[in-house]
């Protein structure tokens, strides 16, 4: 299984102290080989960096880590490559545009038999099941709306369509466009939203720690997602399994089944 990380805030936040731990479990706590990648919001902009080397020990990484990359949305990767091979057209986070916008998806599980027909400006680069979803859920959201719908309406058509996909196998996903954080957990996914007041948080994965009274502002909501708990001394909260998730500002502000998606 994959690793996922996600980080939805009010206001721009940088994601070394998570992403410390986070990368370690690509290839030094954990299995996880083949792969790795990063990407940030600025504005409508978006910086994506990805590697093909463990987390662990990747240079790239190492700058991520060091560099305070401050940003609103970020979703983070770490491969276990299950189908494709291991090579950078199959490593997460995919990018793709839609509505003006940059979109950017990440999975964990794995799909079988899920081979779609697709056309039109979507289609895979690589040969991952992972990219495949990603380009079926644009395709089928680009027919359902002319332009951009607030992420409230877009809420159950995605849920339904996330069902669809969840029916061959297991599929947690991130996806965001700069302005929101949808989560799917199938199996695998808790979060926290950390906001005043501040305490001090301890990383499972390396010993370390940060006082976020020092470093965050009294107005500040971020929201944390991760396919396991990153911290051993804060409590997180595991969504209940099949459930889709909408974060915005650090909060989250929808949640529904995809065991039963009909429309409201």
């Amino acid at each position: 299984m994959c690793q996922l990380l996600g980080m939805n805030c009010n206001t721009p936040t940088d994601i070394c102290f998570s992403f410390s731990g986070f990368r370690i479990r690509g290839g030094g706590s954990d299995m996880h080989k083949d792969g790795w990648g990063i990407a940030f919001f600025e504005g409508k902009g978006c910086r994506s960096f990805i590697d093909v080397q463990q987390a662990a020990d990747s240079p790239i990484a190492d700058m991520v880590r060091e560099y305070p990359i401050r940003s609103t949305n970020v979703i983070s990767h770490i491969r276990k490559a299950t189908q494709g091979r291991v090579a950078l057209e199959n490593t997460h986070p995919f990018q793709r545009e839609l509505w003006g916008r940059h979109w950017v998806f990440a999975h964990n599980g794995d799909l079988q038999h899920f081979k779609p027909q697709l056309v039109g400006p979507y289609q895979p680069v690589g040969d991952t099941d992972s990219e495949r979803a990603f380009c079926f859920l644009l395709h089928h959201l680009r027919h359902e709306f002319a332009s951009a719908p607030t992420p409230e309406r877009m809420f159950p058509v995605l849920r339904e369509l996330t069902a669809r996909i969840a029916a061959h196998g297991e599929f947690n996903f991130l996806l965001s466009n700069g302005d929101f954080l949808f989560a799917h957990r199938a199996s695998k996914l808790s979060y926290i939203v950390r906001k005043a007041p501040f305490a001090t948080a301890h990383l499972k994965d390396e010993d370390l720690s940060i006082d976020f009274s020092e470093v965050a502002g009294s107005d500040d909501c971020v929201a944390v997602v991760a396919t396991q708990p990153l911290t051993d001394n804060e409590v997180w909260t595991d969504f209940e399994d099949r459930t889709l998730n909408l974060f915005v500002d650090g909060q989250l502000a929808m949640s529904g089944s995809t065991a039963n998606p009909a429309r409201n």
